[in-house]
């Protein structure tokens, strides 16, 4: 259950949602993206009721990456990244285009002619990241990108790809939400963080302000140790 979240999306900017398992990270990207109905308040895209966007006009605004994503047939990975495609009618050349290019900011170019069955889990993440990326490239203020752990399943430099890429296309002007268990690639590559407890609003800041010592005792139980990143200056926190 969500109480008390009012937040708002910049364009430009990547916002990160941190939290304990069950705190209310998933219902709020559900809220957000219109698969949960909120009892109170109201979600808006672009000054508009979410509700009232037809469906692929708002699929050209906003994409939506879930936490698991599965397909049971074996298309080849170029076809499930032009599934993003669909809302558009852009043409079979500059689709093409599109998606060599999402699957290369995905790290995933590679892999365009593989079965996706033949994946493996961090492989298929980034195929779907690719697939999300396709369908608002190159991205552009007034559209919005929610991921739910993107970074789940995969190895250290792909985590950082995987959020390197998604860096660059929040500076194209797309608005984004990610939902991320990595206290230090939250500080790394967001530019706002929201720590949500028990469904509430702990803190919403920047990451020199919410990666404290006393919120992160708070909301995760963790005692850390919060130092500066020697080369990039964000906060590095440091499990005591």
């Amino acid at each position: 259950m969500l109480a008390g979240v009012d937040l708002q999306l910049h364009a430009g900017e990547v916002l990160g949602v941190l939290g304990p398992n069950g705190a209310g990270k998933s219902t709020l990207l559900g809220a957000l993206c219109g698969e949960l109905e909120p009892s109170e308040g109201r979600v808006t895209l672009d000054g508009r009721a979410l509700g009232d966007w037809p469906g692929q006009e708002r699929a050209r605004r906003l994409a939506v990456l879930p936490q698991s994503s599965t397909l049971s047939f074996a298309f080849p990975v170029a076809e499930v990244v032009a599934m993003g495609r669909l809302p558009h009618a852009s043409g079979r050349v500059r689709d093409a285009e599109i998606v060599d290019a999402a699957l290369h900011a995905a790290d995933a170019q590679h892999l365009r002619g593989r079965s996706y069955l033949a994946l493996s889990g961090g492989e298929r993440q980034r195929v779907h990241l690719a697939r999300v990326l396709a369908q608002l490239w190159p991205g552009r203020a007034g559209q919005v990108l929610l991921l739910d752990e993107p970074t789940s399943a995969l190895d250290p430099l792909h985590q950082h790809t995987t959020l390197q890429a998604v860096r660059d296309f929040a500076s194209q002007g797309a608005a984004v939400l990610v939902i991320l268990h990595d206290l230090n690639l939250a500080a790394r590559y967001c530019d706002r963080i929201l720590l949500l407890q028990d469904g509430r609003p702990h803190a919403l800041g920047s990451p020199e302000t919410v990666l404290q010592a006393e919120p992160l005792q708070a909301v995760f139980g963790l005692e850390v140790l919060i130092q500066c990143h020697p080369e990039r200056g964000h906060p590095l926190i440091v499990a005591r």
